[in-house]
């Protein structure tokens, strides 16, 4: 239990709830260190292969730092691994997908360019409005947005603070579906049950590739480094790597063991 998400295991799959809708959903420092442990314990955990973040209520996903709180208790540390525990965990080969039921600006919205996928109801709109009380968004969206829609359309969203539907969202990039109002945890659920149909290792090297592929200077550098990767080592030494062809050849479902 705790006092600022809720987390619910579905078989292999982890969802965490940001629960505090009375502020919508904005994080202060113990929610950032309760969910960096959650994540700690979803990286290290065999049985969870997936996980969903979305947000408690249909108004907001996240609407980053709660300013209130920063503003009675003054600058607090923020965990290692970045805003909600996710911002700067550059390790975790496991995916993520942001369901986003309403707003997510701020860290709300690093949060979401932070996970693998993102759901977002037609409501949902999306921004880094740091600059207008005199910050900057340094939780990885800065970084982030550029990366996955380019630069000019990013400097568009950064430079003034505008807000982003999900259907504009959805034509930059960095929405994989818009779906009905209600609909952003199902949908992303849906989601999740595709990814579990797959060999649970190959999606982490898989991901650990793209992630590693875009730091190198070119494919040919990105290709030497994906062999030293430890996700793909294990994959490649793995018994589903026997079990995936095997089933294949035997015309039957593969049984994943993710190891």
């Amino acid at each position: 239990m705790h006092d600022f998400f809720r987390v619910e295991r579905d078989g292999r799959l982890l969802v965490v709830t940001l629960d505090r809708p009375e502020v919508l959903n904005a994080l202060h420092p113990p929610a950032h260190h309760g969910l960096a442990a959650v994540f700690d314990d979803f990286a290290r955990d065999p049985e969870l292969w997936v996980a969903v973040l979305t947000g408690a209520g249909d108004r907001a996903f996240c609407a980053g730092n709660d300013l209130r709180f920063r503003a009675g208790h003054g600058r607090q540390g923020m965990p290692a691994t970045g805003f909600g525990g996710l911002t700067a965990r550059f390790d975790l080969d496991k995916p993520v997908i942001a369901a986003v039921n309403g707003l997510a600006a701020g860290g709300g919205f690093e949060l979401a360019l932070a996970c693998d996928l993102v759901v977002a109801t037609a409501q949902a709109h999306f921004s880094l409005p740091e600059p207008k009380v005199g910050l900057a968004a340094l939780a990885g969206g800065l970084q982030r947005l550029p990366r996955q829609i380019g630069l000019k359309a990013a400097m568009g969203m950064v430079l003034t603070g505008r807000q982003v539907g999900a259907a504009e969202g959805q034509q930059l990039g960095f929405v994989n579906e818009v779906v009905p109002a209600g609909e952003a945890l199902p949908a992303a659920r849906r989601w999740a049950a595709q990814i579990l149909a797959l060999g649970p290792l190959a999606v982490r090297a898989s991901k650990a590739v793209v992630s590693s592929g875009l730091s190198q200077a070119d494919i040919e550098q990105a290709l030497r480094v994906q062999e030293t990767l430890p996700a793909v080592q294990r994959m490649r030494a793995s018994a589903d790597a026997v079990e995936g062809p095997k089933a294949f050849v035997e015309r039957r479902p593969p049984r994943w063991t993710g190891c």
